[in-house]
């Protein structure tokens, strides 16, 4: 079968953080940072037009992570890809705990989903999301937007999606140096104390009531024990930073795995926040808990 004749796809697709400090692999928060993507058909070959962040290590072919996406969505649905020219804006930084491969993915979902008939529902498209990045934490949010709670059920994503208090914003401080998932990855234990766990499962319940109604409970929720301590030689500056908004009761936290450092605060406090950026780095104030993937056919 082959792939519906829509002339041109374009999708926006918002940064994430994911775990938000103890909700490891469960919770994700989408921003508006987004990356634009667009896939217009034509008969020739594939071509991959590539602007922005990560523009010089992203490679231009089959293995761009957006087309492997498409890729794989038309192969679900029984459809043969068409001949595509993919333009990709990035604005998301790469490898910073930000979401970019979540983006990607998602994003290469949403244009496959839109130039095929039939298309896949929300829930299958996030599932195959699942399945191409590992963890539902950031493609949730990505898809979704707001303040997502995912799981998986026997392989199948669970996910509510809440909305985000909106006393609450977001300042974002990005370092000019990345760090792969992989490395931080391999730097958390293989077992974690019963203690641990149980501390991280209270705060995490009493983060879902600080988000979405009690934000006076944003620093002592944002509390984790499973795996921010346990990355900080991979990244001391973004833990040190982490400290000292944190000893100032700045509900700071990893986001995702890092080195990004996400601050939540009242809006109130942001601008003061976001000043205390170190030096060489680049601090983002975007509105949070936004929509999720946007599709618009050109």
């Amino acid at each position: 079968m082959s792939a519906a004749a829509a002339g041109c796809v374009s999708v926006q697709v918002p940064a994430t953080s994911a775990n938000l400090g103890p909700g490891f692999d469960c919770f994700g928060l989408a921003h508006d940072i987004r990356d634009t993507l667009t896939a217009h058909v034509h008969p020739g070959d594939l071509v991959i037009e590539v602007s922005g962040e990560g523009a010089d290590e992203v490679p231009r072919d089959e293995r761009h992570l957006v087309w492997r996406a498409m890729v794989a969505t038309f192969a679900e649905l029984g459809v043969t890809p068409p001949g595509v020219r993919l333009t990709c804006i990035n604005r998301i930084p790469h490898a910073r705990g930000m979401g970019s491969s979540s983006a990607a993915i998602v994003g290469g979902i949403a244009l496959a989903r839109a130039l095929s008939e039939p298309t896949m529902s929300e829930a299958q498209a996030l599932d195959l999301a699942n399945r191409l990045e590992g963890h539902p934490d950031n493609v949730a949010p990505a898809q979704l937007g707001g303040f997502t709670v995912a799981a998986l059920d026997d392989g199948q994503v669970v996910v509510a999606r809440l909305d985000l208090n909106p006393e609450i914003a977001a300042v974002l401080f990005v370092p000019p140096t990345p760090l792969s998932t992989e490395v931080a990855r391999g730097l958390l234990p293989s077992q974690v104390s019963h203690a641990d766990a149980t501390a991280n499962t209270g705060r995490a319940a009493l983060l879902v009531a600080a988000l979405t109604q009690r934000p006076d409970l944003l620093f002592p929720a944002t509390a984790d024990w499973l795996h921010q301590q346990q990355r900080r030689p991979a990244m001391p500056e973004s833990l040190a930073l982490i400290d000292e908004l944190r000893a100032e009761l700045i509900a700071a936290t990893v986001s995702g795995a890092g080195p990004t450092v996400l601050a939540l605060a009242p809006l109130g406090e942001v601008a003061a926040i976001a000043a205390r950026v170190p030096t060489g780095w680049s601090a983002y104030t975007p509105q949070s808990g936004c929509p999720g993937v946007q599709v618009t056919v050109c």
